[in-house]
This record gives C-alpha cells, sequence and structure tokens, in this order.
C-alpha cells in the first residue's frame, strides 16, 4: 500500500466504526469511501448488525453487496448517518465532490442524513475550494448553452470524456458532466446556488454547509473536525 492508501484505509475504518446497530447509512461513492464500506461489511459479519445501506452509485453498490451490505433506497427509508469521500475540503467543512460522476445522487443522499460524515486524506484539505474543478451535471441538450453560461461566469467547462470508451462520460442518470475551473471560489454558498439555477444544470459538485463531521487521515495521526468546533 502507497502513504495515501494507508490513510484512506485508517479513515474508513474510522468511519466504520461510528455506525450503530439498526442504522440506515448512505454509501458514498469513491476510493476512499471503498475502504469504509469494506469495513463496515466486516463489522456486520463479525458482530451481526443489524444494518442497511443506501447507495449513491451503481459502483458503490456493487462495493456494498461485495462487502455483504444489504441495500434499500431513500424512498423506503430515512438515512441516520451518511459517509462521503471529497475532492477539496476547507477550513469550513466545505466541499467539492463529483470526481465519480456521482455528485447529484451524493448530494441527495448526503443532505437527507441526519449525519453527514466526510473521511479524507490530508491531501484533499485545501485553504480554499477552487484548484479542483466543478463538476456540473447537465442534460446532453444543454452542452452549448450551459457552457456559454458558465463562461460568463468565469469558469472554464471541459467536457469530461470517457477513460476506454469513446466520447463523453455518461453519469448513472445519462447525462454528461462539465468539469468547471473557477479561478478560487470565496463565496461557495453563492456559487453553488448561481450554478443550480442554470437552465439544463441538474446538480452541481459544491457541497457547501453540509457537512457534520471531517475525519482527515495524516500520516501522524487521524483528526477529527465538528462543524460544531468551527461556528
Amino acid at each position: 500500500m502507497v502513504n495515501m492508501d494507508i490513510l484512506k484505509d485508517n479513515v474508513g475504518k474510522k468511519a466504520a466504526d461510528l455506525i450503530k446497530d439498526g442504522q440506515i447509512v448512505g454509501l458514498g461513492t469513491g476510493s476512499t469511501t471503498h475502504y469504509f464500506i469494506r469495513y463496515l461489511g466486516e463489522r456486520i459479519k463479525n458482530e451481526e448488525l443489524n444494518i442497511l445501506g443506501i447507495p449513491t452509485s451503481y459502483q458503490s453498490l456493487i462495493k456494498a453487496r461485495e462487502a455483504g451490505i444489504n441495500t434499500t433506497t431513500l424512498d423506503e427509508y430515512d438515512i441516520d448517518i451518511a459517509v462521503d469521500g471529497a475532492d477539496e475540503v476547507n477550513p469550513t467543512l466545505d466541499l467539492i465532490k463529483g470526481g465519480g460522476a456521482a455528485h447529484t445522487l451524493e448530494k441527495l443522499v448526503d443532505s437527507s442524513a441526519k449525519k453527514f460524515v466526510v473521511i479524507v486524506d490530508e491531501s484533499k484539505v485545501v485553504e480554499e475550494l477552487g484548484k479542483f474543478p466543478v463538476p456540473l451535471e447537465i442534460i446532453p441538450e444543454a452542452l452549448r448553452v450551459v457552457k456559454d453560461t458558465l463562461v460568463d461566469l468565469g469558469g472554464k467547462p471541459e467536457l469530461r470524456m470517457g477513460i476506454q470508451k469513446d466520447g463523453p462520460v455518461i453519469t448513472d442518470n445519462g447525462n454528461f458532466i462539465l468539469d468547471t475551473k473557477f479561478d478560487k471560489i470565496r463565496n461557495p454558498h453563492k456559487l453553488e446556488k448561481e450554478l443550480n439555477i442554470i437552465p439544463g444544470v441538474l446538480e452541481n459538485g459544491i457541497f457547501a454547509g453540509l457537512a457534520d463531521k471531517v475525519i482527515i487521515g495524516k500520516m501522524s495521526a487521524i483528526e477529527e473536525i465538528d462543524r460544531e468546533d468551527i461556528l
């Protein structure tokens, strides 16, 4: 394991230890969340826990099945706790997510949870959001119009292209992803709202004010930051 894999492993286990018997758990998407899902599956098996997971993507659904976690949907249950990763986290616990093109369902699940826990390695912690591009899920027919609007807002949008397939990335919802670079995001709350009112945009990857707790894997230790500690 490389160092970052060790850090991801550590925070995944730490988050899995937070889960209590009988809870409904939102299962995030991404490489760090894979460790959480694996450790949660081990706890369910070893401790005979009664837990249901609500996946945020086909990827997390597959990982949950591999880990032995029974799954359900948001239509059936309220979520007690959601655990997800992030591409960037700032000091006020605002996030950029969506590197896995699953941010629309992630935001629905994470915002619906009674508690939303974010797990990251220390490379994802930034002073100001914006080094990582903001992904927007858009309907394909809106590509040109949305790109023009993003440029007017100061963004530099690029259509995310597939790897090991020709053409653009297609989300689980059948849409495109526009990765949009902004020089600096000083007001994540404002930009999140501005992006979501653009016609043709389904959801963007700024998660402002949603995280209740962030668990950061560092080489020296694990750091936990709760929202009430920064208010």
